[in-house]
């Protein structure tokens, strides 16, 4: 692996054909002052029709590639009951959906047989993987990119295999 990674923004900014991201976590690491999550957890709801009160940078990153024809896909293995953190991330999902991204969500014991990576990750244009490292606390260690053709390949296929399982948001009901 790689020792320079580029920022996300870039790795989307030059991708192609597609971007997907598994993540597998039941919750991360997030500041614990000032944060969205613990907003979130205080009862503060956003309106996510009110896109002013919530749109970002990487909202744009992403409503960019998708506008340049980059089909964009976010996938979560989550463990049932959902965690705290999970059910945050799924009342924030039609911000994703807004930019662009397509999610699904697969509850683990209907992945008991697929073979997944067991960092999450982002690989884009099925030439490169953005891998990402956590500590058991959930917090982001660091990144790395993984380029080898078949490390990327077992990559793709198993989240492929994860995508076709998976329920689309709209369906998965928390």
């Amino acid at each position: 692996m790689s020792q320079t990674v580029p920022p996300f923004a870039e790795l989307l900014a030059n991708c192609r054909r597609s971007a997907v991201h598994l993540e597998t976590r039941d919750t991360y690491g997030i500041p614990k002052e000032n944060s969205d999550f613990t907003a979130w957890r205080a009862g503060r709801r956003y309106d996510n029709g009110d896109r002013s009160s919530w749109w970002s940078s990487f909202h744009d990153a992403i409503a960019e590639a998708t506008s340049r024809g980059v089909v964009i896909r976010r996938a979560r293995i989550v463990s049932e009951p959902l965690s705290e953190y999970v059910r945050f991330e799924h009342a924030r999902t039609p911000r994703n959906i807004e930019a662009g991204e397509e999610v699904r969500w697969l509850p683990r014991r209907l992945a008991v047989d697929l073979l997944v990576p067991v960092n999450d990750f982002w690989l884009f244009d099925d030439e490169r993987i953005r891998v990402h490292h956590f500590a058991a606390t959930g917090a982001h260690v660091r990144d790395e990119l993984e380029e080898r053709a078949d490390v990327v390949e077992r990559h793709a296929e198993a989240f492929r295999a994860v995508w076709e399982r998976a329920i689309p948001h709209e369906d998965y009901r928390v």
